[in-house]
């Protein structure tokens, strides 16, 4: 059987999945929320993939896991490499724009710069404290104004006159929404002055003191919103790419380190675990003052991994 090799990403809001050939022709993307429960999700994903493997006879010859869940799915998968986010998503961005200088990714509850120099990451710099700036806020406001995410990204660059709202952090943001709107301002003008804050707020807190070079791509699920697309031009003063793939750069990525591993044999435990009966359960180890709390993978019965401790035991 032909070997591919598969890359998964794992986030806080969505599971994409990458299935690329021997000549990293990509075969089989998706991406798809979460929903709560990030086991599902995979398994979700795998039993499509699955399908497309019985048709082209082939099998995975190596699988790498990322984003924040990428030691519960590799455990649960039997990944034969686990990469964090800022590896995958520069893996991508350099496969597809060797010139890239400057990485924005923006994900459902954080995002990253990534400084990149002769095809290397020299510096990067995350924001994992405050949900300015991510998916899940942008999320939250077309919630309240009751319209999907795509309507907010249409409406957002229909704006001529785009209100001035406060970026220093989601609370200020809203409350500042929710004032100019009783004030009368339109609602594409809020909207594209959200997502001009937003821009702001990366630019001045996640990459502060960094040099953001051209060529400059724009990454993760925000990507496709076109309104925050033409504020970090505006921001930057340089054209913001957009690349193929943009959604699931981060599984591009790590479809691209597993190609990359030298093994003969996958640990990958089957594309069949779709069907498998799998749950969690926590444990606390009590053999030092830590106490971790220790995460089982139980498939049909069978513990088949563990993950959580701080220490190399589990």
């Amino acid at each position: 059987m032909r070997r591919g090799f598969l890359g998964i990403d794992v986030g806080s809001i969505s599971t994409n999945v990458v299935f690329l050939d021997g000549n990293k022709n990509l075969l089989f993307e998706s991406y798809a929320r979460v929903g709560g429960n990030p086991i599902d999700s995979v398994k979700a994903r795998l039993k499509e993939l699955a399908s497309l493997m019985r048709e082209k006879e082939m099998e995975v010859g190596a699988l790498c896991t990322t984003g924040s869940g990428r030691q519960l799915v590799g455990v649960l998968l039997g990944a034969d490499v686990v990469k964090n986010e800022i590896s995958a998503h520069a893996r991508a961005a350099v496969e597809l724009h060797p010139d890239v200088r400057t990485i924005i990714e923006i994900g459902g509850q954080d995002s990253k710069v990534i400084i990149i120099e002769n095809g290397m990451v020299v510096d990067f710099a995350m924001n994992l404290v405050c949900a300015a700036g991510t998916g899940s806020f942008l999320d939250s406001q077309a919630r309240r104004l009751d319209i999907t995410i795509e309507e907010l990204s249409r409406r957002s660059i229909l704006s001529k006159h785009p209100t001035a709202i406060a970026a220093r952090c989601t609370v200020f943001s809203e409350s500042d929404m929710i004032s100019k709107q009783q004030m009368g301002h339109a609602q594409e003008d809020i909207i594209m002055g959200l997502c001009h804050a937003l821009a702001r707020n990366f630019i001045g807190n996640v990459a502060r003191g960094k040099q953001l070079c051209s060529p400059v791509l724009l990454q993760g699920g925000v990507s496709a919103n076109l309104g925050i697309l033409r504020a970090f031009e505006n921001a930057l003063g340089c054209k913001v790419i957009v690349p193929r793939h943009h959604m699931v750069m981060g599984a591009y990525g790590a479809a691209l380190l597993a190609m990359e591993t030298d093994i003969d044999k996958s640990r990958f435990r089957g594309a069949d675990i779709w069907a498998h009966h799998i749950h969690t359960q926590s444990v606390n180890c009590e053999d030092c003052p830590n106490n971790c709390e220790i995460i089982e993978i139980i498939d049909t019965g069978e513990v088949v991994g563990r993950t959580g401790g701080r220490c190399g035991k589990w």
